[in-house]
């Protein structure tokens, strides 16, 4: 009789143990990433929850409470060389509550925000540490919720807005006495975003001789960036601007915030046969463009953004997915026209491994509305490319080369309103050209074209640089 009183309480005990435990919130994950200004803890809960965010000194710590919550899965540890974290580890506290702990390199500015993570009621808490900047002391951590992200709060504005304190009239009427001097209007540059292929934990491939890849493209990018900057009416920005991890789809919308004209993704390409060698230029494929448009047109936060400067947000679904096929179309043709200019310029450098430009579903060349192309400038796989892609001369070959296209499409191609646009166009003559074709691609007369050249009659030259009128 003792011992099934004994078992029945075992039995009951363990039930009401399932029990609390099947109450609180499960922290199914913890993952970590690094981005070019912050580090981000994220939590993978199982419903809604509440939480606090401290840091302490001495050592530098940052912690995390999470009420009745227990942890159900593993926690991502940083690398040794993570930029502010050292090591994370987590403690059950009052009998109930989920304390981790990241042991830090440093403190910093700590900012936290809680979001659903999906359909079946998980939620996400997602927290930045932003590193100190000297002589700044630490905010407070900033809680939000997904009600307050800026994404969604410029759609639903306070419907009591503060108003702000009107000026005095004094100081109204000093500013305008004061005389505006009008400086002239520069003409806009050509904005081209170049992408360093991988970064900090993510090195890419690896030579024979233990070359990494993100060495190789970041070289190359400083190089093409440096000559994009010296041209008169363009503008280099570099995505990654040091040896450290970027989300691919964070890169795209780093050239789209830059209002980059061009995308251009550096890589080193491998493959198991050491033989294989060559560049290739690779645009996004049909099948991954129309991949893309769907994602977009089903993802609210998509719609809500600008494609091609117009907002898909107040259209129906019809219209916007019109308007965005519309610009992923316009997009491919020039994605497609820049990537012809620069595989014909790598062909002058070494040896390509496709002399056609290649089409894949890089997740990096998925944008609407910027043209971007990918260029495997080798492989770094076979060890003669690989030793030539270590090669400072041979990297500025290389950057010479990319940057030799990209000029040349743009010389054809600039949007309205820059400043190589109004300079006028060139074309270089090429096998087979005639000016009657150069004439009709470019949409003028003949006549104009050697009116504008100074040339009597019709007969060009290979080589030959033609200056194209910017109207016929």
């Amino acid at each position: 009789m003792r011992s099934f009183i004994n078992i029945l309480f075992i039995a009951m005990l363990q039930f009401w143990t399932g029990s609390v435990f099947a109450q609180q919130t499960a922290v199914n994950s913890l993952k970590h990433q690094i981005s070019s200004d912050h580090s981000r803890l994220i939590f993978d809960l199982s419903a809604q929850f509440s939480h606090r965010v401290f840091q302490l000194d001495n050592p530098p710590r940052l912690v995390i409470d999470i009420s009745d919550a227990r942890l159900n899965g593993k926690l991502d540890q940083p690398s040794s060389n993570h930029p502010l974290f050292k090591k994370i580890r987590s403690a059950v506290r009052n009998d109930k509550d989920l304390r981790v702990v990241v042991d830090l390199k440093k403190n910093g500015i700590a900012k936290s925000l809680t979001i659903p993570a999906n359909q079946s009621g998980g939620y996400q808490l997602m927290i930045d540490l932003f590193a100190k900047q000297d002589g700044l002391a630490a905010k407070p951590p900033v809680t939000r919720s997904v009600a307050s992200h800026p994404l969604l709060s410029k759609r639903t504005p306070s419907p009591n807005p503060t108003k702000r304190p009107s000026a005095r009239p004094e100081a109204l009427a000093a500013v305008h006495n004061k005389p505006v001097k009008k400086t002239p209007q520069r003409s806009k540059d050509v904005v081209i975003a170049i992408d360093a292929g991988h970064g900090g934990q993510d090195p890419g491939a690896k030579g024979p001789h233990g070359t990494h890849e993100k060495d190789v493209t970041f070289a190359i990018a400083k190089k093409l960036a440096a000559l994009i900057d010296k041209k008169p009416g363009m503008k280099a920005v570099l995505v990654r601007q040091g040896d450290y991890f970027i989300d691919l789809k964070k890169r795209m919308k780093i050239a789209r915030k830059a209002k980059a004209d061009l995308f251009v993704s550096i890589h080193a390409d491998a493959y198991d046969n050491p033989s294989v060698k060559g560049a290739s230029v690779f645009t996004l494929s049909n099948k991954g463009a129309t991949t893309e448009m769907a994602r977009w047109l089903a993802n609210h936060e998509n719609s809500a953004d600008l494609v091609g400067g117009v907002s898909l947000v107040d259209k129906d679904d019809v219209l916007a997915s019109v308007l965005l096929d519309l610009s992923m179309t316009a997009t491919q043709e020039a994605s497609q026209n820049a990537a012809s200019k620069i595989l014909g310029s790598l062909k002058q450098v070494g040896h390509l491994h496709s002399r056609s430009v290649q089409k894949a579903g890089f997740l990096v060349l998925k944008s609407p509305d910027v043209p971007a192309i990918l260029v495997e400038t080798a492989f770094i796989s076979n060890p003669d490319e690989e030793s030539k892609l270590r090669s400072v001369a041979h990297q500025s070959k290389m950057a010479r080369a990319i940057f030799n296209g990209i000029d040349s499409y743009f010389q054809q191609a600039a949007p309205a309103g820059t400043y190589i646009a109004e300079q006028g166009r060139q074309h270089v003559i090429s096998r087979g050209e005639t000016l009657s074709g150069i004439a009709q691609q470019y949409g003028i007369s003949m006549q104009k074209i050697k009116t504008t050249n100074a040339m009597n009659g019709n007969q060009v030259r290979i080589g030959q640089v033609l200056s194209i009128p910017v109207d016929g």
